[in-house]
This record gives C-alpha cells, structure tokens and sequence, in this order.
C-alpha cells in the first residue's frame, strides 16, 4: 500500500503564522530568510504559501484560526498576500520588502542588514 504523502506546514500552530512570498527576486528570497529568523527569534512560525495557493484545507484551517498571519511580500506584485486573499486569510500584517527601500533585483542581491530591515519592520 502506498502512503499519500501529507505536509504538516502551519497544521498546528495557531499563533502566528509567517507566509514569505519566497519569489525568485532578491526581494523575494529576502521575504525567506526573514521568516527564518524571525522564527528563530520566536516571533512566529513560517508556513508554505506554496500550499496555501493550492487551498490545502488543514493550512487554510490553521491560518483562519490563527491569531495573526504575517504576509511577507517580494515586490509590488503581492503574490502572497493575493493568495491568501484567494483563501479568505485576513491578514494582520502585511509587508512588501520593495516598500522599505531595498530595489528589487537578482537572487543573491542582498546584504544581511536587508534582511534585518524586514525583520525590524516586523
């Protein structure tokens, strides 16, 4: 018998509950590594936006429960706060890493005090 595979991203955790757009920009990779730290600082637990857009009922449980969901966007496009809009998330804090002067740019175009400016604005 095959096992159906599960993902338990955000299935428990009902406190607060980061979703990073994960995009492919700096920006967006920055919206990544400012989830992790702010989940190393305890302030929240990182969740896949991924499978939030795919409308995984146990996440788009979990995110409707929790106290508050942090949408840590890329760039002006929104991808994830859109997504979660998609899913009837409200969403208690939304941050787009372009609105707090860092330029949009390749991948590893990024500084750590990038990514503590993200953090800070959390």
């Amino acid at each position: 018998m095959t096992e159906k595979p599960t993902c338990s991203c955000g299935q428990t955790e009902t406190k607060r509950l980061i979703f990073p757009c994960a995009g492919q920009s700096n920006a967006g990779q920055l919206t990544n590594l400012a989830a992790i730290q702010l989940v190393e600082e305890g302030y929240g637990k990182i969740v896949c936006t991924a499978l939030l857009a795919t409308g995984n009922e146990g996440l788009v449980k979990s995110a409707r429960n929790a106290e508050e969901v942090v949408i840590l966007d890329g760039c002006p496009l929104v991808c994830a706060s859109k997504i979660a809009e998609c899913q009837g998330i409200e969403v208690g804090q939304h941050i787009v890493v372009t609105e707090l002067g860092i330029t949009k740019g390749p991948s590893k175009s990024y500084t750590d005090d990038d990514i503590e400016t993200i953090v800070a604005a959390c």
